[in-house]
């Protein structure tokens, strides 16, 4: 048997042409920003000037309850008009103090408030705010 093809015509093939079509833009992937930490705000620290007049003095120092009684911690600056001056900073609340003056233990005659010691002496307050 024998079998003949067929006459088949071929298909037109036609082109079309497509319109220029854009690309579609990729979405954006949303950005989540960092979060952001923040540094504790650093207070500004509470400074506490102490003033003592004494022109003859060689040396003033400051001692309380702020440096454990250590007058070595805390010295004062001469000024050229015989006061002796120095700050205490970082301190708060209520401390006693003595100005210890050419080794010699005094109260502050400018404190407007004092209390007795455990040794017979008054010692000076000062109050710091925060």
């Amino acid at each position: 048997m024998n079998i003949e093809p067929a006459n088949v015509e071929p298909a037109s093939i036609q082109t079309v042409k497509s319109a220029a079509v854009p690309p579609v833009p990729a979405k954006p992937t949303p950005v989540k920003p960092a979060p952001v930490k923040l540094a504790p705000a650093k207070p500004t620290p509470v400074k506490t000037r102490l003033e003592f007049i004494r022109p003859d003095a060689k040396s003033v120092f400051v001692a309380g309850s702020f440096n454990d009684w250590n007058p070595a911690q805390t010295p004062l600056s001469r000024t050229r008009d015989g006061k002796w001056i120095g700050e205490l900073t970082g301190i708060s609340g209520r401390h006693e103090y003595l100005f210890v003056v050419d080794g010699q233990w005094l109260p502050d005659p400018k404190a407007p408030e004092s209390v007795q010691n455990p040794y017979g002496g008054r010692n000076s307050v000062l109050v710091a705010a925060v």
